[in-house]
């Protein structure tokens, strides 16, 4: 089975953020992401990842106003500074944390902006980014979002979409971050999309579809989708990134089960 991780901005919900790393481990997960970790102090989120002997495997670049509904500011050419101010709060964080890779948000595009303004924006950034990364020894991962359900006008909602991007910054160290839940939504195909991409693929978190919830509450068989992943050789880590639809320790019979 692949390595897994919990994602702790999704399950463990039951208790406040810093008590999370707790139950992930007594769960059995060794290693752990989330979403941001910027309302807390970086010494205090290490603190727990030692204390729990957990490792930190991922977070997400700052998205702009999360709660008023931005989602990464990417391809916003009026958001260029804060963007690089972003990069600079991310790897402070990561230095602190220990994770080698963090992920890009490319954002909403309003329907005002010109797309190639936007794309040219994208790629720029990211370009940024990659080489800000490369100083300091990380690996920067670009995901495909799902546009039909969960965010539409999402820059990035193909994988080929960031694949383009990929190529048009040429850096050996921008990775794609290939979410199960949201390609089955908007493309489908899994096992052999996982075959054609893993030479690119850095990071891989996954959920049910539809619903978002824990593996076997929907379609996707993952039973095949992580043994194609064995078979394959994927050496990252695999990350639980669903909405339980109970409680998060009930969730877990995929993980007890060994997948």
């Amino acid at each position: 089975m692949p390595r897994f991780a919990a994602n702790l901005s999704m399950l463990f919900t039951e208790v406040p953020f810093l008590e999370r790393f707790a139950r992930a481990r007594a769960a059995g997960f060794k290693a752990v992401e989330y979403l941001f970790p910027y309302d807390w102090p970086a010494e205090q989120i290490a603190a727990e990842l030692k204390a729990n002997d957990l490792t930190q495997v991922l977070f997400n670049l700052p998205p702009g106003d999360w709660q008023a509904g931005e989602r990464g500011i990417a391809c916003l050419p009026d958001r260029v500074e804060e963007f690089r101010a972003g990069v600079d709060q991310g790897i402070a964080y990561a230095k602190v944390l220990g994770n080698t890779q963090l992920n890009c948000l490319a954002g909403l595009r309003p329907a005002e902006l010109d797309y190639e303004l936007a794309w040219q924006t994208l790629v720029a950034n990211v370009q940024y980014a990659a080489e800000r990364f490369v100083e300091a020894g990380l690996t920067l991962c670009l995901e495909a979002i799902n546009s039909r359900v969960d965010m539409p006008g999402f820059m990035l909602d193909t994988t080929g979409k960031v694949m383009a991007v990929i190529e048009d910054v040429d850096a050996d160290n921008v990775w794609l971050q290939y979410d199960v839940y949201h390609m089955q939504v908007m493309e489908g195909d899994l096992i052999r999309s996982l075959e054609c991409l893993l030479p690119w693929i850095g990071h891989i978190q996954f959920a049910d579809n539809p619903g978002r919830h824990e593996p076997g509450t929907g379609e996707i068989n993952f039973s095949n989708v992580f043994a194609a992943l064995d078979r394959l050789g994927y050496q990252g880590w695999a990350s639980a990134e669903y909405r339980p639809s109970g409680a998060t320790e009930d969730s877990l019979a995929w993980f007890h089960n060994g997948g």
